[in-house]
């Protein structure tokens, strides 16, 4: 009897044990910053490109199992359809690297309940990106969108770089400021054109051609 007695709480102990591990995980990550873009300013392959950039970039920190989607909107275009970036990423909560949360749902992420600043906006790697006051600042996100995640002109020339397949300077797409910093609303998603659309004309205004991912499963 007390043989079976010692094996019960044995039992009972690894199952504590277990649960006590499982509340120390932090949750896995659903939100990034791309650590590097695509190299040629914001020509990214279409929607196409910039979500295989996310899943690739998630692979190599070991979250290739969720379906990554980059935060960006697509105007209407011959077959192309207009598209939010609000309606690419799922439902949340959303959380970074190191497990902080980002926003709840989509209502607290395109409203002041939002936690993405420059400390919890980390890349895959969980590191902090540059900003205002760095050196150099990559602090220009590239978006296409409103401040509520919505396509932020019908004319693709103007929102977004002819749907993320140009790198002409003669194009424009909007950019946010993932540290909050800067520009006359700060907002993490929409604050100011860009001045071009190739890779130099993005580091000129402060960027790299940096955009979000997030799991939308």
């Amino acid at each position: 009897m007390q043989s079976i007695r010692g094996v019960f709480l044995l039992c009972a102990l690894t199952v504590f044990a277990l649960l006590g591990l499982a509340q120390d995980q932090p949750p896995p990550m659903s939100f990034f910053v791309t650590s590097v873009g695509s190299g040629d300013g914001a020509a990214l392959g279409g929607l196409a490109g910039a979500d295989a950039h996310c899943q690739k970039l998630a692979e190599s920190a070991g979250r290739g199992e969720a379906t990554w989607r980059a935060y960006l909107s697509q105007a209407s275009s011959g077959d192309l359809e207009q598209v939010n970036a609000r309606d690419r990423i799922g439902s949340g909560p959303w959380h970074n690297a190191k497990g902080e949360i980002i926003a709840a749902n989509l209502a607290d992420l395109h409203e002041d309940r939002n936690n993405v600043r420059k400390y919890t906006a980390l890349n895959e790697k969980g590191e902090e990106v540059n900003g205002r006051g760095d050196q150099p600042n990559r602090h220009d996100i590239l978006t296409g969108s409103d401040s509520m995640g919505r396509l932020a002109d019908p004319d693709p020339a103007v929102a977004t770089c002819n749907n993320w397949a140009s790198s002409s300077d003669e194009l424009r797409t909007v950019v946010g400021h993932h540290d909050r910093l800067g520009g006359p609303n700060a907002s993490w998603n929409s604050v100011h054109p860009s001045r071009g659309c190739s890779q130099q004309a993005l580091i000129g205004t402060g960027g790299d051609g940096l955009f979000y991912c997030f799991a939308a499963d």
